[in-house]
């Protein structure tokens, strides 16, 4: 146990309790009181949530499915076989970057990118409707704003 002036006050009045702490209430009792917390909480990680979450974690229960702690491998999040086969299609039929042709500029687009974020919804994921032509410069421009200031819908 460290030794904190926390502790050392209440060992002092614990020890005026000893015929409390023999029991087994007591015992209890005294537990409870000896134990200093070593995980503070802190406000959740989502925009306006009051919930407190231990030191360890960044979300609470509620956002946590929002925020999945381990990176899901590409195919688990839907981009296996059948999207790269999609994708191929899709740059083969519009092979300059939109945004790039915007400024004036040609550039070979690399990346199929969703123009609204799909966030695991299949029915957008597959919307051909939502897809662009990208260069890799231009996704990651786009990704990164995305990323850093997402929009939550409840």
């Amino acid at each position: 146990m460290r030794v904190s002036p926390y502790n050392i006050v209440m060992m002092t009045k614990l020890k005026m309790m000893k015929p409390l702490r023999d029991s087994l209430q007591g015992l209890l009792l005294w537990r409870e009181m000896t134990e200093v917390p070593y995980r503070t909480l802190h406000p959740c990680a989502a925009d306006n949530c009051p919930e407190l979450v231990p030191t360890g974690q960044k979300y609470c229960e509620k956002h946590k499915k929002m925020h999945p702690e381990k990176a899901r491998s590409a195919s688990a999040r839907g981009y296996g076989r059948r999207w790269q086969k999609a994708s191929k299609a899709f740059l083969a039929s519009q092979p300059l970057c939109e945004e790039c042709l915007k400024r004036g500029r040609y550039a070979k687009a690399t990346v199929v990118d969703h123009i609204v974020s799909h966030r695991g919804d299949p029915k957008l994921f597959w919307d051909r409707n939502n897809w662009r032509a990208l260069c890799m410069r231009c996704h990651d421009k786009k990704t990164g704003q995305e990323d850093s200031h997402p929009v939550y819908r409840y």
